[in-house]
């Protein structure tokens, strides 16, 4: 699973764009107990989710005109200008231009060719997660596409990913996970998975899904439900991976919850 270490290539933020910032901001804190940092007008509004005073993500408001409710991941570089021309070279696209977020970093938006978003931070003053692994922050990210080796080949040029293929337990099913350069499948911190094997996804197109780690992911679904959710993926246990299921807020964002198999 992901490492607490930041390495070029890995998630180091996720991002929240919702409709309404205050009920989402509600749904989660009754949902994993994060709270709100409002953003003041130098950085748009933006605010920072917590849990227990360190940072989970980031949340900001967003119109329907804009773009729907979702969350995105972002993935660390030392030089968000250098990775933006690596995107161009592989194919992708700019969804806006790095630019310097005041001394916190420098941030980019991209798309993959398949047309998937994905942000890219470069830490200045902000590093990015304080805090990974743990129950109500963030544990993986995975990837819905409709060509794994184009997108595997993609991800390759622009930040050096290796891959590596997980047999999953009692099925004839191969799990294509990928990791930083340089190191190796035990600091794995996402999948790639063809959009048409989980018909919920492939709905909502090309696009990144981040998880958030539970201690019990049927009274997490339980309380979303309660809290205005919907569970878009019904609950299952994958052997030697552990439980997951697929939750949206009541804005709509899609996110995994997910307890892992003790050996991850």
């Amino acid at each position: 699973m992901i490492s607490p270490t930041f390495l070029d290539g890995a998630p180091n933020w996720v991002d929240l764009g919702t409709p309404d910032l205050d009920g989402a901001a509600a749904f989660y804190q009754g949902l994993f107990g994060w709270g709100l940092v409002p953003g003041g007008p130098e950085v748009g509004g933006y605010g920072m989710l917590t849990l227990d005073g360190r940072y989970v993500g980031g949340v900001m408001t967003v119109s329907g005109a804009e773009a729907p409710s979702a969350w995105s991941v972002s993935f660390q570089s030392s030089d968000v200008a250098a990775t933006a021309a690596a995107v161009e070279r592989a194919g992708g696209t700019a969804a806006f231009e790095p630019m310097d977020v005041l001394a916190f970093g420098s941030m980019g938006g991209f798309r993959d060719p398949a047309g998937a978003y994905f942000g890219v931070w470069q830490p200045k003053e902000h590093p990015g997660f304080g805090v990974v692994q743990e129950p109500g922050s963030f544990l993986w990210a995975e990837l819905y596409t409709p060509d794994v080796p184009e997108a595997a080949a993609f991800f390759r040029s622009v930040f050096g990913w290796g891959t590596d293929q997980l047999e999953v337990e009692g099925t004839d099913y191969t799990y294509t996970t990928v990791h930083p350069a340089g190191a190796g499948p035990e600091v794995s911190f996402g999948g790639l998975v063809r959009m048409g094997d989980v018909p919920s996804e492939a709905t909502r197109g090309p696009h990144w899904l981040p998880y958030f780690t539970v201690a019990d992911v049927d009274a997490t679904v339980a309380k979303a439900t309660r809290l205005g959710g919907t569970e878009t993926l019904t609950a299952m246990e994958v052997p030697g991976v552990g439980k997951m299921a697929n939750v949206a807020d009541p804005y709509g964002a899609v996110f995994a919850i997910m307890t892992p198999d003790p050996r991850q």
